[in-house]
């Protein structure tokens, strides 16, 4: 079995997903908890060191820094043969996922949810209508992509579900509201035996 040493802090949707990820997958890891709310310089020597940009998620795995959540994903689902990538169609439709995942939710819910945690202070309105119109477009879209499935990849969540969950958990905090496509998703992610609570997945704050 790997070993895996996953660093994130419970704000971090990124971080999230991967904490899914590897809660799914049923892989034994270890959390460290970074506050992404002090200084990066005041953050862990060996995460420095291992993290160029000094963010999180930061996956270590058999000793080799794995960056970059989307690309997290995708390491995991190969190398554990699993999460939706089982075969080359699914592996595929995994990486057409993350990246509208990563272009789309993964842009504007996050700066929503930023611009209520500062009261729109550096947010102009036309920006909060941009970023708002923009997710009711990725709603119409998510519900394309998940047609008549109860996830992501079919019957069984993958990592593709991992990076659409990481923002939306918190739409309520965006200020959006969900349709209904995403709210009964969304309900089937929460009802998941291996899902848990940010401040569960990254304990020690």
């Amino acid at each position: 079995m790997a070993a895996l040493t996953l660093y994130g802090h419970p704000d971090s949707g990124h971080a999230c997903k991967v904490a899914l990820a590897l809660s799914l997958a049923g892989l034994p890891h270890e959390t460290v908890y970074i506050d992404i709310w002090a200084e990066p310089s005041t953050r862990p020597k060996d995460f420095l060191a291992a993290s160029p940009l000094a963010e999180v998620p930061l996956l270590m795995m058999d000793g080799a820094a794995h960056t970059q959540s989307g690309a997290i994903l995708l390491a995991l689902a190969t190398r554990f043969d699993g999460l939706g990538a089982q075969t080359p169609e699914g592996l595929q439709r995994a990486r057409s996922i993350l990246m509208w995942e990563a272009n789309r939710i993964g842009m504007c819910v996050p700066q929503l949810k930023e611009a209520r945690r500062v009261n729109n202070a550096g947010f102009a309105p036309e920006v909060i209508d941009w970023l708002t119109d923009r997710f009711h477009t990725d709603c119409r879209t998510f519900a394309k992509l998940l047609g008549g499935a109860p996830f992501m990849h079919g019957d069984s969540p993958g990592v593709g579900d991992c990076a659409v969950w990481g923002y939306t958990q918190w739409l309520a905090e965006a200020g959006l509201e969900a349709t209904p496509a995403l709210q009964d998703w969304l309900s089937r992610m929460r009802a998941l035996p291996s899902m848990k609570t940010p401040a569960e997945f990254f304990p020690g704050g």
